[in-house]
């Protein structure tokens, strides 16, 4: 199962954490920053990308929430049904976030993945790679 992480420029790092961390458990995972090269199509990699993909894992931080090209990919994954039951918001900085106005309704009414310390190990981020691999 290919997993697309719809991620802020910003938060690239972390992004590039859960890259790492889900595809040691098996699964294989599309980051621009890993799979787009200088002078890329960008739009059209980032649509084959998100029409091949069968998972989204969405890193909500504030970047994200400001980020019109992240909010386009999850409409996308919310009108497709290759991401029926894996859409993973991943909620970066703990439950407070939630609280923020900015976080689409839609995404309220999702399970989501508290992430508290996004500088933790591959551990905490093992309940992103649960919840994918339970609705495949």
């Amino acid at each position: 199962m290919q997993v697309f992480i719809s991620h802020a420029r910003a938060d690239s790092p972390l992004a590039a954490r859960v890259s790492k961390a889900l595809e040691k458990t098996g699964l294989r995972v599309w980051n621009e920053d890993v799979n787009l090269l200088p002078g890329d199509n960008w739009a059209a990699h980032v649509a084959r990308a998100l029409d091949e993909s069968e998972a989204m894992v969405l890193l909500l931080t504030p970047d994200w929430l400001s980020s019109p090209y992240v909010r386009r990919e999850m409409e996308y994954a919310l009108g497709s049904k290759n991401y029926s039951n894996r859409l993973i918001p991943v909620v970066v900085g703990g439950r407070e976030q939630l609280a923020n106005p900015e976080i689409p309704w839609i995404l309220r009414q999702l399970p989501w993945v508290e992430l508290e310390n996004p500088e933790s190990g591959d551990r905490e981020l093992q309940p992103i790679a649960d919840a994918i691999r339970s609705h495949a």
